[in-house]
């Protein structure tokens, strides 16, 4: 879950090729379009696109139309990419084995303290675009400490999708949280 711009789909695409060995699914949450479904498609990726029209978020019906559609095989790794925004989707249970919320540099500190529920949630927070800390004003001690005010159990692993910078520590998560 993130808002939009925040690089779910490219941290998508990379984890999807980067660990190739795995059977991942996909479910592609949007309003309308089939862009992200598309790049996901194009990692080899068996990917299924729900649009919810006006809908802000997915809900347990939708995943459970979707997964009789994907049928993944019993072990494979599932990630659900919820509409990009940070109110709605934090609202509703999925089911998920693991909550993931990416956050980008560029959106700012104040984000946990703004948007709690999404937060508060989260098992992990994926701060993404850290490659661009050099040209934005966003201090991570900053964003940690506001984290924690409401989340003190959510691991915060810094990466940048598009560069592999830290990309280990995420994958060594998902690992960890079947």
């Amino acid at each position: 879950m993130s808002s939009p711009g925040s690089g779910k789909t490219t941290l998508l695409e990379r984890t999807i090729r980067d660990l190739a060995d795995e059977s991942i699914t996909v479910i592609e949450g949007d309003q309308e379009t089939t862009f992200d479904a598309e790049r996901i498609k194009a990692t080899g990726a068996r990917v299924v696109q729900v649009n919810t029209g006006a809908g802000c978020h997915l809900d347990a019906d939708m995943i459970h139309r979707a997964l009789h559609t994907l049928d993944p095989r019993t072990g494979s790794l599932l990630f659900i990419e919820n509409v990009g925004n940070l109110v709605c989707p934090a609202l509703f249970d999925l089911g998920e084995a693991g909550r993931v919320v990416i956050m980008s540099v560029t959106e700012g500190v104040d984000k946990p303290l703004k948007y709690p529920h999404m937060f508060t949630g989260a098992d992990v927070v994926v701060l993404n675009k850290i490659d661009l800390l050099p040209y934005v004003e966003f201090e991570p001690a900053e964003f940690t400490h506001r984290l924690s005010t409401v989340n003190r159990k959510a691991a915060i692993l810094p990466v940048s999708a598009t560069r592999g910078e830290g990309l280990t520590d995420w994958y060594d998560w998902i690992r960890d949280h079947p």
